[in-house]
């Protein structure tokens, strides 16, 4: 009997790009985070308007095709706001789920590697976190600060670092009783080498499931807090803050609050179906559970 030969790398980079095809919320959910991404990228060279032009002449327009989605109360292209709003709302995610994982992550591998009294404080530290929303944090942070985009980026930054230092520890510590991690504790290997070998690759597929799903809660967070004055201040566009000028105006003008309200559905539908596919993607035992 001839032995079995194990399967290849690029093997199983053909397996994972074969389910990913054959898996309709990531093909959904990737479509549409390409086509934010594609406006945001758009709205850096190019908008039918000027977001910052006012025009009292035409406010209250109704959608044409001079204005696909009508103007503002201020004669503002809706089409150009939402573009940019796109930008604005993606870049407060991608920061802040950056903040997340680069402060979070360390400390989660470093609460499995450890234990102890570093896991015990790691941990009720990140209760304590926990305890303020993101929206509670927003408003501390402005009550010193002010409001802005930076503030509010901060502000769910900061309630992602125990997201993602939770999943990462509770990841992580299963794997440290694992032989092939006990293997190179017999070969010698310190504790920051051997997280840095071999814990973090094999946790890394789930930091970049969960980073999806927080990008999604991000947009979401960021519209919530633009909503209540405390995120992208004007004259710079923002999803929420239009949903906020929107809303005495619904009776007259019911695009002004259908349109960022769709954006912002579309966006975390979009991104939580990529995740919920990327889970079972990298991992296609999940879906055989199913």
């Amino acid at each position: 009997m001839s032995e079995a030969r194990p399967r290849s790398a690029h093997a199983g980079r053909r397996s994972v790009f074969a389910r990913a095809l054959a898996h309709p919320s990531f093909l959904i959910g990737v479509s549409i985070a390409a086509l934010l991404l594609a406006a945001a990228l758009l709205s850096l060279v190019w908008t039918p308007y000027s977001v910052a032009e006012v025009v009292v002449s035409d406010r209250l327009q109704p959608p044409t095709l001079a204005h696909w989605l009508g103007t503002d109360a201020f004669g503002r292209d809706v089409f150009s706001m939402i573009l940019v709003g796109t930008r604005n709302s993606l870049g407060v995610a991608v920061i802040a789920v950056a903040i997340g994982i680069g402060i979070g992550v360390p400390l989660g591998l470093a609460s499995a590697a450890e234990g102890g009294l570093l896991d015990d404080v790691l941990m009720r530290g990140s209760d304590l976190v926990f305890a303020f929303p993101a929206l509670v944090t927003a408003v501390m942070i402005t009550a010193i600060f002010g409001p802005g985009a930076v503030n509010a980026i901060i502000a769910i930054g900061i309630f992602n670092i125990p997201v993602f230092a939770r999943v990462t520890r509770g990841a992580a510590r299963g794997l440290w009783s694992r032989e092939f991690v006990l293997a190179a504790r017999v070969a010698g290997k310190t504790p920051a080498r051997i997280t840095v070998e071999h814990i973090l690759p094999n946790v890394a597929s789930l930091i970049v499931v969960q980073g999806t799903i927080q990008f999604a809660l991000a947009i979401l967070a960021e519209a919530g807090l633009s909503y209540v004055g405390l995120g992208t201040q004007p004259p710079a566009p923002s999803w929420g803050k239009m949903l906020n000028d929107a809303q005495t105006l619904t009776a007259i003008a019911p695009w002004l609050a259908l349109t960022p309200g769709l954006a912002i559905v579309f966006a975390v539908l979009g991104f939580n179906l990529l995740g919920d596919g990327l889970r079972d993607v990298l991992d296609p035992r999940l879906e055989r559970r199913r």
